[in-house]
């Protein structure tokens, strides 16, 4: 079962991240050493983000992420385990782990058209 490994950072998280490769690196060769990696990427910071609605008909574009918050999305990985335990004890292994939110969430299969 596919599960996204998100991570979301404070902007001094982001600032942080230089010093966090090498240990995000680590993770990342143990992930595919393991065979459960099934994709990776790091955002940029949040405010480069650009939010679309589409209200009556009319698109709205806002400048930044849609939630205030004081953690953003700063990335992810996608896994591929037996089960939620598995995906939690990966997500635990994260450098995010220690001093950000890691938030596990099961990836919802869909049909191709």
């Amino acid at each position: 079962m596919q599960y996204a490994v998100l991570i979301y950072e404070s902007e001094q998280d982001f600032a942080d991240r230089p010093g966090l490769m090498p240990a995000y690196a680590a993770y990342t060769r143990a992930l595919a050493e393991a065979g459960h990696m099934a994709g990776c990427e790091a955002l940029q910071s949040a405010h480069t983000a650009t939010t679309v609605r589409l209200r009556h008909g009319e698109r709205q574009v806002q400048d930044g992420p849609f939630p205030d918050s004081k953690e953003q999305l700063g990335g992810f990985f996608l896994i591929d385990v037996p089960d939620l335990d598995a995906a939690l004890t990966w997500a635990a292994r994260c450098p995010a782990a220690e001093r950000c939110a890691v938030e596990v969430r099961p990836v919802l299969a869909m049909e191709a058209p």
